[in-house]
């Protein structure tokens, strides 16, 4: 089994090793001191926003949906427990225990090892440039509902005439305006077309707020988490009221929550309950490292796996009731509308009565109507069941479906302006994570940024919004899709693997356990070792093939707006699309095997790893009660110790974390 090689430890305590008999042989550098965090509660609510984003509400809603309701919501719990806490936790404790972003943790941990961290910056990069841009459509959509009639309400006019815009008319007003006012979409990614000013400058403000909250590092961003983290909570609240008290929302929540036990027998549902417990959590970003090395060194991070971890999970259950129920009466109005529509057309005093119900109406349909002709119209099938079939998810349930749902709310520019200010906060928390997991490892890492931090974060985020201008293109949304579905996905599953077999199986599953107890005084159940050592490894190792075979089996494929039809329509990436797509995950992935390189170079030019890791200044917390002395108490404890007492102070350092 490899070791680690340790920091050096700090010279202050020098006095203390003569008592001890122990020769110091040399000087070395003070630990750096950095912030902490103002309390425990900013800290709590950083990483719950961090890892409740805009998945929370409209992706997992979708996958209960499309994949067995109720069997789904129990599957992705058994995942969480075993796979989703477990990892989690480790990136709690790595993090609160070693004091570094990402690069500084697995730095720590072997120098071959040190490519995991920048792998992760590199995804969160990628990341951050597409999120800001949906932070962005939301910033759109919120200064839009400000007007009296919602323009996605109606479908406009040609000119100074009467007549209904085609394209709208033949789709809907929320796909209209989604589509051709907020996008201005072009019908394929080969179609670049012009910039949108619109989304342009909503993207730029989108980077300014960012900046504003990061540019005094967690010190601002915790005091921004009050407001972002809290208030999204209060609006599913509202909605989850307003939305019970809808007609049709019981049929919506008994739709998604029915349980569908078959679909555990299909891979490709443990697949995406697997990926959802992995992006739910914001495992491999480096943002929970980066958030829990800002921690005190005792404080619990194994209650908080759980807490927050929990939290998650019952906001992911509070959208999917909001998000059902606002849905369900959604459904049941289009249906009852298609009734009404169906009834006048054939004279429905001759056939039906006036107040037929949706299920007599279904069933007279079923033994008669669809077989009755009437010329110049054709009688339709009217099921609510139907309506809520036709499931969406991402932007589609976010700024067309619920959007239009909304329209249907008296007072529906109020619940608009909420609900896009909610979506904002979501996606602005979940921003701020991901900066943290981009900004914090490479402070620590080198002294110059960490001098400069102002200036350092300023230049990120201005970088940020010139390389995203390519988001607010006509064809911006198909490489918003790319860089969500390709460029996170397969990298982070990968780092997390290289994570958990480094500290389960590099590092050592006993001596971090042990390392644990020390640092929490009290013992962590040694179930942690085998999940750690072999569940987790193996569950995300199939999660991986998974992935594979279905990029190899399937050709990666998008989903299009074509002006003419006025519909969606799948088309698959041409090639130089598959190509970018490609490039991302290899130049995400790359740091790993660089590191490791890098690391045998140094080897070969008789300058060891250990020897680059002295160069390398750790950093505490200036709100813990940690100093240098401290660092040593475990040696000083350890006096009884043979290799104390023979003077072998590195045997004792590299069981001490």
């Amino acid at each position: 089994m490899m070791t680690s090689e340790k920091p050096p430890l700090p010279a202050d305590g020098q006095g203390d090793e003569a008592e001890l008999g122990l020769e110091v042989e040399q000087e070395v550098p003070v630990e750096t001191v950095r912030d902490g965090w103002d309390s425990k509660v900013e800290y709590f609510l950083a990483q719950v926003g961090f890892s409740v984003g805009l998945g929370n509400v409209w992706r997992f809603p979708y996958l209960c949906h499309q994949n067995g309701g109720g069997a789904f919501i129990l599957l992705y719990v058994v995942l969480m427990v075993l796979v989703g806490v477990p990892l989690f936790f480790l990136e709690l404790a790595a993090g609160q225990s070693i004091r570094q972003g990402s690069i500084g943790v697995w730095r720590h941990i072997s120098p071959k090892l040190v490519g995991i961290g920048y792998s992760s910056c590199v995804v969160c990069s990628f990341v951050a440039l597409y999120y800001n841009v949906i932070i962005s459509w939301s910033i759109f959509y919120l200064g839009n509902s400000f007007r009296y009639t919602l323009p996605w309400e109606n479908c406009p006019t040609e000119g100074n005439s009467t007549v209904v815009v085609k394209e709208c008319a033949a789709s809907s007003p929320t796909s209209y305006f989604w589509y051709r006012k907020a996008l201005d979409i072009t019908d394929s990614i080969d179609e670049t077309g012009e910039f949108n000013l619109i989304i342009t400058g909503c993207l730029l403000l989108a980077w300014v707020i960012v900046c504003l909250a990061m540019y005094k590092g967690i010190k601002s961003t915790g005091k921004v988490m009050y407001f972002s983290s809290v208030f999204p909570y209060v609006v599913l609240l509202c909605f989850l009221i307003r939305g019970v008290t809808l007609d049709g929302a019981s049929e919506g929540i008994k739709f998604m929550f029915y349980p569908r036990l078959e679909i555990w027998a299909d891979v490709q549902v443990w697949r995406q309950a697997a990926t959802q417990v992995f992006f739910a959590l914001g495992l491999g970003f480096g943002s929970v490292i980066a958030y829990s090395s800002y921690n005190p060194r005792n404080n619990n991070c194994h209650r908080d796996a759980f807490t927050v971890s929990g939290v998650n999970f019952l906001t992911s259950v509070l959208a999917s009731l909001v998000v059902f129920a606002v849905l369900g009466f959604r459904a049941k109005t289009i249906a009852t509308d298609c009734v009404k529509r169906n009834l006048m057309a054939i004279n429905a005093s001759d056939v039906l009565h006036k107040n037929i119900t949706l299920n007599e109406y279904e069933n007279w349909y079923r033994n008669k109507g669809q077989y009755m002709e009437i010329p110049g119209y054709n009688i339709t099938a009217c099921s609510l069941e139907d309506e809520l079939k036709q499931g969406v998810e991402g932007t589609g349930l976010a700024f067309i479906a619920f959007t239009e749902a909304m329209t249907l709310f008296p007072g529906s520019p109020f619940w608009s302006a909420l609900f896009f200010l909610m979506l904002l906060n979501l996606g602005l928390s979940t921003m701020f994570g991901t900066m943290a997991g981009i900004l914090t490892p490479l402070t620590d890492t080198f002294k110059m940024l960490r001098n400069h931090k102002l200036l350092f974060t300023a230049c990120s985020c201005a970088m940020g919004f010139l390389i995203g201008l390519m988001f607010t293109q006509r064809c911006g949304n198909y490489f918003v899709a790319m860089f969500d579905d390709y460029s996170a996905t397969l990298p982070l599953i990968i780092v997390v693997i290289f994570q958990t077999i480094s500290v389960a199986w590099v590092y050592g599953a006993d001596r971090f356990l042990e390392d644990l107890k020390q640092m929490l005084n009290r013992p962590v159940p040694v179930v942690y070792k085998y999940l750690w050592k072999y569940v987790c490894p193996i569950a995300m190792l199939g999660l991986l093939g998974a992935s594979l075979l279905k990029m190899v089996l399937e050709r990666p494929t998008y989903t299009a707006w074509n002006r003419e039809k006025a519909s969606k329509e799948v088309l698959p990436y041409p090639g130089w699309a598959l190509a970018v797509l490609i490039t991302l995950i290899i130049v995400a992935f790359l740091p790993v095997p660089m590191g490791y390189l890098h690391s045998l170079l140094l080897d070969r030019l008789s300058q060891s790893p250990a020897d680059a890791e002295a160069r390398y200044e750790p950093c505490a917390t200036t709100d813990t009660d940690l100093t240098p002395l401290d660092t040593l108490y475990p040696l000083l404890e350890a006096n009884h110790d043979p290799h104390l007492q023979n003077g072998n102070i590195e045997s004792v350092e590299s069981s001490v974390l």
